[in-house]
């Protein structure tokens, strides 16, 4: 299922994971369907045409793949797949990049061959099954040991994210208790359980995606601040 004018939601006939992934008019994902025959697919395409404050799309009240705003870069599909299937969801779910494998292209993909398919292919579901959450990165940096440090002193210019977090945590989670580090290996590609996610209330998800949507932020900070807390979303330890 990779048309963005099929219906998202998971058949039970089909295998009990998937892979999520948003993709740019240049991207060529046919290796989904041929390279992962035992996953399920969903494929969302990024508008680039249409400026993104102008955009009539809203994925918070249709069900089906489409065409995404072109704004919070690899978030806004995340959130799209959770909030549309949120009570259909297969028991894994790998959010991941477009790319299949190489170097540059997928440097931060690191087994030997910089590849998507082996990562999936190896990937232990029954780990993601009782832990919930698991990078696709097992190299550390970039991203740890402290990556974001939102009251860094004396704050870094070029670190826009860090000024950005303790607003962004704020607005998604309605409290000030902002982690003085967060911490992951880079690059937003990680699986998670459907249990996992459903550890938090659909109206959450949606919360996340609207903020993402509504951000004054440029798309480089807002898709990072995500980027350094899908782990704490899904249970995990701010480092």
């Amino acid at each position: 299922m990779t048309q963005s004018n099929v219906v998202a939601t998971p058949n039970p006939s089909l295998p009990d994971r998937v892979v999520v992934m948003a993709k740019l008019p240049t991207d060529d994902t046919r290796w989904v369907n041929t390279d992962l025959p035992d996953w399920q697919s969903a494929i969302y395409d990024i508008d680039t045409k249409t400026p993104f404050y102008a955009s009539t799309l809203d994925p918070l009240t249709n069900s089906t793949l489409r065409t995404l705003r072109n704004k919070g870069m690899e978030a806004n599909a995340y959130l799209a797949y959770i909030v549309q299937n949120y009570n259909n969801l297969p028991s894994t779910i790998a959010f991941i990049h477009p790319h299949k494998d190489g170097y540059p292209l997928a440097w931060h993909t690191d087994n030997n061959e910089h590849s998507n398919v082996v990562s999936l292919q190896t990937l232990n579901i029954n780990f993601i099954q009782s832990n919930g959450y698991a990078n696709l990165r097992c190299v550390h940096d970039p991203g740890c040991p402290h990556e974001v440090m939102p009251f860094r002193n004396p704050p870094e210019d070029h670190r826009t994210i860090e000024a950005a977090m303790p607003e962004a945590w704020r607005d998604l989670f309605n409290n000030t208790d902002v982690p003085h580090i967060l911490a992951t290996p880079c690059c937003a590609q990680f699986a998670v359980s459907s249990k996992q996610v459903q550890k938090r209330p659909l109206e959450e998800y949606k919360k996340y995606y609207t903020w993402l949507m509504d951000t004054p932020l440029k798309d480089e900070t807002s898709g990072r601040v995500f980027e350094y807390l899908w782990h704490v979303l899904f249970g995990q330890d701010p480092v």
